[in-house]
Order: structure tokens, then C-alpha cells, then sequence
């Protein structure tokens, strides 16, 4: 069984596979809901899959995948579980761990400044002189 399940707001589609009932997918909705709409995130939008395996001697039959956009950023999650609540769960908190760091990473535009052997102006050391010691040696 293969489901669609989307809702207009946030743009994520909630999609299944096997045998997930409509109440596991309407707690992974509020959970993924609560994730993706809280303030001062950018648009999200992307893809949460939750599977559960027909094989009933897997330890954990259900697995759980998000590919996000938050803003500009890719987001991914994956999770497994025993049961359809705690996969949910256990994505919902990777997810607001990996959402709370592209938001906070990237947040305004500041990044870490590239260090000088990739091409960023940023200085390794201590600040010195451009024409220090090694300059002063030549010429004497």
C-alpha cells in the first residue's frame, strides 16, 4: 500500500509505505507540523516518507526518511524504530536538530571565514606585518 498524503500548509508531503495507518500518519503530521512551523524558520518544503517492512522478524520494522529544504538549505533525517510513534518521534527530534542548525548556521549570511589555503582572508596567526622578519633577514 502507497499513500499521498498532502496538506496545503507547510509544503510538505507526508508520504507512505506498507501497512501505516491513518493514525500513525496523522501523529507524524502534528509532529512534523510542530517541527517545521515554528517561528523564524524560512519556507520548508520537501518529502517525509515513513515505512513499515512486511518482514515481521525485523527489530525495527518502521523507518522514517525527511528530505528538507529550510530556506536554501538541504535537511535529511532518517530514523527507525520498533513502533510507527517512536520512529515519529525519534525523526521529529533529529529533525529539529538539524533544522535549528541550518537555521542557526546560516542565519543573516554569516558563515566561518574560509581559511587562507582556500582562498578566505582570514589569518591562521597571530597578526604580523606583511614585511616581518623573513623580509628584514633577505635583506641584511
Amino acid at each position: 500500500m502507497s499513500t499521498d498524503n498532502t496538506q496545503a500548509t507547510p509544503m510538505i508531503q507526508l508520504r507512505s509505505d506498507g501497512a501505516v495507518d491513518e493514525e500513525t500518519l496523522a501523529y507524524a503530521r502534528t509532529k512534523i507540523d510542530a517541527v517545521v512551523s515554528r517561528p523564524g524558520l524560512p519556507a520548508v518544503t520537501g518529502e517525509v516518507r515513513i515505512v513499515r517492512a512486511t518482514a515481521h522478524h525485523a527489530d525495527r520494522p518502521w523507518s522514517a526518511t525527511a528530505d528538507l529544504h529550510v530556506g536554501g538549505h538541504q535537511v535529511v533525517a532518517m530514523a527507525e524504530d520498533a513502533t510507527g510513534t517512536g520512529v515519529i518521534d525519534r525523526l521529529q527530534d533529529r529533525l529539529r536538530r538539524q533544522t535549528d542548525k541550518a537555521t542557526h548556521a546560516w542565519d543573516n549570511g554569516h558563515r566561518t571565514t574560509a581559511p587562507p589555503w582556500r582562498g578566505g582572508s582570514g589569518r591562521s596567526g597571530p597578526a604580523s606585518d606583511s614585511g616581518s622578519a623573513a623580509e628584514d633577514s633577505r635583506t641584511a
